[in-house]
């Protein structure tokens, strides 16, 4: 992941009842805590975490 990418962020960081989507930010290669990740959801709320709680977005067309 890069900064620019569009990804969806973990229930578990937002406590929102559904995954959010949002814009990465920020990418960081921490000694401590390994890669983290500031993104900022459609809203305009940053959050930032642990890298397993970002997953890439992906926009399904709908070919029905």
């Amino acid at each position: 992941m890069k900064t620019g990418d569009r990804v969806l962020i973990s229930p578990d960081l937002t406590n929102r009842p559904a995954w959010s989507k949002a814009t990465i930010i920020k990418v960081e290669e921490s000694l401590f805590a390994g890669t983290v990740i500031s993104a900022k959801t459609d809203d305009g709320t940053i959050y930032f975490g642990y890298k397993d709680l970002f997953k890439p977005h992906t926009e399904e067309a709908c070919t029905h």
